[in-house]
């Protein structure tokens, strides 16, 4: 597929990265918003309009965590033009709003969920990823109130299965306690990279969702080649229902043979004008 952008032709590259050998897995890599200034003449062709910087992004990455949706609802409409701007192969990640994870009555948080979901996201369809509900780094684990706000989230909107992932950031929530719960509720830990984070590598869920911000200036690839390396094999290993065995574990899950499950890793934070190198270079690896 070829879609001319900008003037320029820019060839469509599948998200459907998949591992030699794997035929139901997917492993998709991208970024965390697609507007931001340092991009324009760098990941961005000079002189591309600004409204068609997410087509353009669209072609050359699998997938985008839509961030602007934890500070303010948006609209059906923009969903439905964000939709239609992608591949259909495109898939995003969307950021929950903050007043349904950083409100103080976190154990009702039902209306602020209702509220979140019915502004518009199910307009992306079959492009709708992962819903990542991204906890304050003061709140601690309350068995009590945690399993209230799992049991809050829905497994279907408008007839879609939902997947919802957590990065909970308080040092608290290293308990085997808070991974038993994610696990029943089948919602995925979100696995950290970050100089304020200890990483962690509990699977609680049938998919992965890696958040990654050690960009860095100065790195030939805006991350170091041996952590691209690493994370490389890492996310083969879980699209081939392999074993990951070089990351710390809160609560080893029970043995026997994992199934393959798909991927989603976005380069977020750190040096963020390196962010869309960061992803090109996994891709490349993977």
């Amino acid at each position: 597929m070829q879609r001319v952008i900008g003037g320029l032709q820019a060839a469509h590259l599948t998200a459907d990265m998949q591992p030699a050998g794997c035929h139901l897995a997917r492993i998709r890599i991208g970024i965390g918003g697609w507007t931001f200034a340092p991009w324009r003449g760098a990941f961005f062709p000079a002189g591309l309009p600004h409204a068609e910087e997410l087509a353009y992004a669209s072609t050359k990455l699998s997938s985008i965590e839509i961030n602007g949706t934890f500070y303010r609802h948006q609209t059906p409409k923009s969903f439905a033009a964000w939709r239609d701007a992608t591949p259909d192969t495109f898939v995003f990640a969307v950021k929950a709003h903050r007043a349904t994870t950083h409100g103080r009555d976190f154990a009702n948080a039902e209306e602020a969920i209702a509220r979140f979901l019915d502004s518009g996201i199910s307009e992306l369809g079959e492009k709708l990823g992962p819903i990542l509900w991204q906890f304050p780094p003061t709140r601690k684990f309350d068995t009590a109130l945690c399993e209230g706000f799992l049991a809050a989230l829905p497994a279907s909107l408008n007839g879609r299965t939902l997947r919802h992932a957590i990065e909970a950031r308080h040092p608290s929530f290293d308990d085997p306690a808070w991974i038993s719960l994610l696990r029943a509720h089948n919602v995925a830990a979100v696995m950290v990279d970050s100089s304020k984070q200890a990483l962690r590598g509990d699977i609680t869920a049938n998919f992965i969702y890696a958040r990654l911000q050690r960009n860095e200036a100065d790195a030939e690839e805006g991350y170091a080649g041996e952590l691209l390396d690493a994370w490389a094999a890492r996310l083969k290993g879980w699209a081939k229902g392999q074993a990951v065995q070089d990351l710390a574990l809160t609560a080893p899950a029970p043995g026997g043979k994992q199934p393959a499950r798909d991927c989603f890793a976005y380069f977020i934070s750190g040096d963020k004008e390196r962010a869309p190198d960061s992803a090109l270079a996994m891709l490349r690896r993977l």
